[in-house]
């Protein structure tokens, strides 16, 4: 198994670039489970022994190869109509949105759909397994030209160290595979389909520690439609953290900002974008940041 994900996990960077580590991630431990379970079915122990020299048990397992043959052929007749349907709708959809999620699901389902048909190899004689309709790299090459050119996203961030806060997100967004254009809505060419656009601050807080200085952060964000106004998902995060000095837990606070937005902001706004979360909406979502300070609306 350890030999199969690897090769699974070369092959889906490859395709994508690098620029997912929380897709590769979800996909491995997909591609692990499916195939943990699957190991198990359609199995007997014929015989135990134990060797009194070794000190060690041993079982002789069987399978029936007919019986996990149609199995397995069930499954994979099963993906391939999950992955059929998802990408007639993709390729259909007129909302953005849908068109990126059923692409996304049908990509993951092809993963596992070939670590089924890779089994089916091993267990039919001949070695064959049953191919299918689609490729991984068409798939993914597919979801990525898309997101390229008709799903770009824009950053726009208020309040304390906005800059680099900012710039630590858009980074975090474009590792998760998307466009992050600096060019505002209202402007024509490049003009970003959504925005996400929040505020982040940074104050000190009395703590009764005789030995440190505590300064938290708090950021709220909104993934908003440039054109309808409309909210599609809201994230709040924060946190605090403390040294020997004011100014040393300020500067370590900030670093610890950028690099939770670089990596759990970012990661839960793709999810969301992918289908794979659902963010609160802003109105039933409590602030990060205290009300009257927060630059999103609530």
């Amino acid at each position: 198994m350890a030999a199969q994900a690897k090769d699974w996990e070369s092959y889906w960077v490859v395709e994508n670039h690098g620029v997912s580590n929380a897709e590769r991630r979800l996909t491995i431990d997909n591609v692990t489970k499916v195939s943990t379970d699957k190991v198990l079915e359609n199995v007997r122990i014929a015989d135990v022994w134990y060797d009194s020299e070794s000190r060690a048990y041993y079982a002789l397992s069987v399978m029936n190869r007919p019986q996990a043959e149609a199995s397995l052929m069930e499954k994979v007749a099963v993906l391939d109509r999950t992955i059929d349907t998802d990408v007639t709708e993709s390729r259909q959809a007129i909302d953005k949105l849908a068109k990126v999620r059923a692409l996304r699901r049908a990509g993951r389902n092809l993963v596992l759909r070939e670590v089924y048909n890779t089994d089916l190899r091993v267990i039919r004689p001949s070695g064959q397994g049953t191919p299918s309709a689609y490729q991984v790299n068409e798939l993914s090459g597919e979801l990525e030209q898309f997101l390229a050119t008709n799903l770009v996203l824009a950053v726009q961030v208020s309040g304390d160290h906005a800059e680099p806060v900012g710039r630590a997100l858009a980074e975090g967004l474009i590792r998760e595979g998307f466009h992050v254009t600096t060019k505002m809505e209202g402007e024509k060419a490049g003009s970003p389909e959504l925005i996400v656009k929040g505020t982040v601050r940074l104050f000190p807080i009395e703590v009764r520690d005789p030995h440190f200085k505590y300064v938290r952060w708090c950021s709220d964000f909104e993934v908003v439609e440039p054109g309808t106004r409309r909210v599609v998902g809201a994230t709040a995060h924060g946190g605090r953290e403390g040294h020997l000095t004011e100014r040393e837990a300020t500067a370590k606070t900030l670093r610890v900002m950028q690099q939770e937005l670089s990596s759990d902001v970012a990661k839960a706004i793709a999810a969301h974008i992918f289908g794979e979360i659902v963010l609160p909406e802003t109105a039933t979502m409590p602030a990060s940041c205290p009300r009257e300070e927060s630059g999103v609306r609530r």
